[in-house]
């Protein structure tokens, strides 16, 4: 919405990426570079409406040409009156679309009706005490007059825009809040999206249901029936297939689709030797039973381990279980596609596993889509050309789960923790060797086992289990010195993987893994915990 003539032509949206176009208008997050764009659309769709987040640059015509029930403003780490800072179209407010602004969206929609922001000297970050007047709001109604929420800005609406109505404030921001109900605008300095502000949910709820008037009827039910319609409009009588890694993504994206084409589907499915203790049956055994998906399994643990073979750094070895996995699956591919050919039919069409994160954080995925590298298919040769069917591509995480056990899909396949797609190669610190990968796949069955035991799953992002392959420390077992491998465990909790906290394990829980894997795994003698976050540390070591 930056007023420049030297903007581009904007594209038209694809049909791809409107998973409820067609039955739920969405609600619009105008994302100013906020680092809570995707959580802001995150707590929306858990209002249950359907929500898309937009770049600032979008024009106000691109934006409109969606159809929006509502926008929300997110906020961002500019100043509005810095030379340069995005600014809201004034326009927009005339549109008739009830608005929210956020933070930065909540300054600069002030500034765009005639209101006045100013740098006061008076910061606030962190947990601050809301002054409110809910008997003359919508967006607080039923809510304390005094509650905490949580601030990020230097700048402060000193005076709202004429018409709106000063609803809350706080000591360093006079204007904390405004609202013009008769025009259905609204702003708020702080973020109602993050947990730390205690009432923030029923700021958006309000908002979304008082305010803009749109009803909470998107559910994971219209999710399936309005996939399964797209992709049988897509695909037709074509044939399609899929690479299938035993993950969520491409898991649920498969079964979405064999609910949509039945035997249409060939899923392949490549072994590479690189999983943890039972994750291959799973696919073979448990999904096949859930879905009656016709499925490929290719054996390549022999090729991915010479691939690695001799190979220590982290880089290389990704690349080589790249490279190999585009090998394997090209030579699957090519006899799926040849066995089609045979009974008259072309393979024409490709799943992908494709979340909304993936596409938000790709600048919003114009154009043909990437496939992700090592998840599915990376970088497939020229003359292997797919047309992508992309069923989760408007979804994030959590809603990728609840699709998948609607589909009926194992508990053990949809509540899986994230796994790296070159699997236990990047956790194995050094060679990749089958020896090595035997005492990993051990040690992270016990740690998996007493975590899943002790309930603390849904406590947990993930836990890799790593193995210190190229050092050796003293240990003494039984009567005798040993000079055994560490193990590193590394449970870390997190919404989104872009910050992580490692995860307070109960001391019990930590002291019965150690005392497992150092009794039960001869060639580990000391297990150490990763108590690092995320910045600096990455979650996986490697």
């Amino acid at each position: 919405m930056i007023e420049e003539s030297s903007l581009p032509p904007e594209p038209a949206p694809r049909d791809a990426e409107r998973l409820a176009g067609q039955a739920h208008r969405p609600v619009l997050v105008v994302d100013f570079g906020a680092q809570y764009a995707q959580l802001i659309a995150r707590r929306v769709r858990e209002a249950g409406v359907y929500s898309e987040i937009v770049p600032h640059t979008t024009s106000l015509d691109g934006m409109l040409a969606r159809n929006p029930s509502g926008m929300i403003l997110s906020g961002g780490p500019a100043s509005v009156y810095a030379d340069g800072a995005p600014q809201i179209d004034p326009a927009l407010f005339e549109a008739g679309v009830p608005v929210l602004g956020i933070c930065y969206g909540f300054q600069a929609m002030a500034r765009a009706l005639g209101g006045e922001v100013a740098r006061t000297g008076l910061r606030e970050y962190g947990a601050t005490g809301l002054r409110t007047r809910p008997e003359r709001s919508t967006l607080l109604a039923g809510q304390p007059g005094e509650q905490p929420v949580w601030m990020s800005h230097g700048d402060s609406v000193v005076a709202a825009p004429p018409g709106f109505a000063v609803t809350a404030s706080t000591d360093a921001a006079p204007v904390a809040a405004f609202e013009d109900g008769s025009r259905r605008l609204f702003g708020v300095q702080w973020h109602p999206e993050v947990k730390h502000s205690a009432h923030g949910q029923q700021v958006l709820v309000n908002f979304l249901t008082k305010g803009a008037g749109i009803a909470q009827d998107w559910t994971t039910g219209n999710v399936v029936e309005e996939q399964v319609a797209r992709i049988r409009a897509q695909i037709g009588d074509g044939r399609v297939i899929c690479a299938l890694s035993g993950g969520v993504d491409s898991s649920v994206a498969a079964a979405l689709v064999q609910r949509a084409v039945g035997d249409q589907l060939t899923c392949v499915f490549v072994d590479h030797g690189l999983l943890r203790a039972g994750e291959a049956e799973q696919v073979e055994r448990d999904f096949v039973a859930a879905t009656g998906v016709r499925l490929t399994v290719v054996d390549a643990e022999d090729r991915f381990l010479r691939a690695l073979a001799g190979l220590t750094d982290p880089e290389a070895k990704r690349k080589a279980i790249g490279r190999e996995f585009i090998r394997v699956f090209e030579d699957a591919a090519r006899e799926v596609v040849a066995d089609a050919g045979a009974h008259g039919d072309e393979v024409r069409f490709l799943v992908q596993g494709t979340l909304y994160p993936d596409v938000v954080e790709s600048g919003g995925g114009e154009g043909t889509a990437n496939i992700k590298s090592h998840h599915n298919v990376g970088g497939l040769p020229d003359d292997l050309q797919f047309e992508l069917v992309e069923p989760l591509r408007t979804l994030f995480k959590d809603e990728v789960r609840a699709v998948g056990r609607l589909l009926g899909l194992p508990e053990a396949i949809v509540g899986r923790q994230p796994f790296p797609g070159p699997g236990l190669g990047i956790r194995i610190i050094g060679e990749v060797t089958r020896d090595r990968l035997d005492t990993l796949r051990a040690a992270d069955l016990i740690a998996r086992t007493e975590l899943t035991a002790a309930g603390l799953d849904d406590e947990i992002w993930q836990c890799p289990v790593v193995l210190l392959a190229d050092i050796r420390s003293v240990g003494v077992q039984g009567d005798g010195r040993t000079y055994g491998h560490p193990i590193v465990l590394r449970p870390v909790s997190s919404e989104d993987a872009m910050t992580a906290d490692w995860t307070r394990l109960p001391y019990d829980v930590l002291a019965r893994i150690s005392t497992r894997i150092t009794n039960e795994v001869p060639e580990v003698n000391r297990v150490v915990l990763d108590v690092t976050s995320k910045p600096p540390g990455t979650i996986e070591w490697e």
